[in-house]
């Protein structure tokens, strides 16, 4: 299995760990101001981008370049980097710009190390709340806030009936789609606030979450960090969540499978 090649965690989680950091004091140093909005998709739809996503961007893209220079990076606004490493990072400046632009707080910077394709190490950091998300191994994850941490686990002792379930179609399910999930639909009782919904999941408030439309920025830095906490995580059709897409996280085996069968007429 490719994880089991890698043995590198300490350094590189140590490094993430001073990435958080760096990355909000950043923030309030140079971010905490106005800034522009331009539309990706003109006319086409909402899409948005700002200043502080490709400032975002450029900050962590030169921290990690100084650092592990002949390393691979990807990332959202400014591309692929390649090279012939067999590390690379994956960058979302900011997930959830809808909710930077209006004001909300959910909103994050989300950074995974990759080996081999498959990522190892995620970060969720979110400035506005002053805490940040980080896996530091396989099998361990931690909320940093306050100066304290808290190790993350999911509760996974709630049953299919009792659990509370998230889920956001981002516009990307079509309405017949909609029609063929109807149970599901009337199991969807709570929002989805960007990846933090996601890190909710791995601290136990919540048990299942579902959404449409992952990129592989948006989705591969929480991959680690809820497998680290005990969570599943699939596509709706059962394949490997590093495809990105509509992807499902679940507390345990058999609420994830019944969730994927009340998801499979949309697949």
């Amino acid at each position: 299995m490719i994880l089991k090649k890698f043995t590198e965690y300490n350094k590189y989680s140590y490094f993430l760990n001073s990435l958080a950091k760096d990355l909000t004091k950043f923030y309030y140093s140079k971010l905490d101001k106005k800034f522009v909005i331009t539309n990706k998709l003109k006319s086409k739809g909402y899409d948005p981008v700002t200043t502080s996503d490709k400032a975002f961007e450029k900050f962590i893209r030169l921290k990690i370049s100084k650092k592990f220079p002949t390393h691979q990076i990807i990332g959202e606004e400014y591309g692929h980097k390649n090279t012939d490493s067999k590390y690379s990072w994956v960058i979302d400046p900011i997930d959830g710009t809808r909710s930077y632009v209006v004001g909300n707080l959910s909103w994050s910077n989300l950074i995974s190390l990759n080996y081999d394709g498959e990522p190892v190490l995620g970060l969720a950091n979110f400035p506005k709340m002053k805490k940040y998300y980080l896996n530091v191994n396989q099998n361990s994850a931690y909320v940093f806030e306050k100066n304290k941490k808290k190790k993350l686990k999911i509760n996974n002792k709630v049953n299919f009936k009792n659990a509370k379930l998230a889920a956001a179609f981002h516009n990307e399910l079509s309405l017949k789609k909609q029609l063929k999930i109807k149970k599901f639909i009337s199991r969807m009782q709570f929002p989805c606030f960007d990846a933090l919904t996601y890190c909710q999941l791995a601290e136990g408030r919540i048990e299942i979450v579902a959404q449409c439309a992952n990129k592989i920025w948006d989705i591969h830095p929480i991959i680690p960090i809820v497998r680290a906490a005990g969570a599943i995580i699939t596509t709706w059709d059962n394949k490997n969540p590093i495809i990105g897409g509509n992807i499902v996280v679940s507390n345990n085996k058999r609420n994830h499978k019944e969730v994927l069968k009340l998801l499979k007429p949309a697949t």
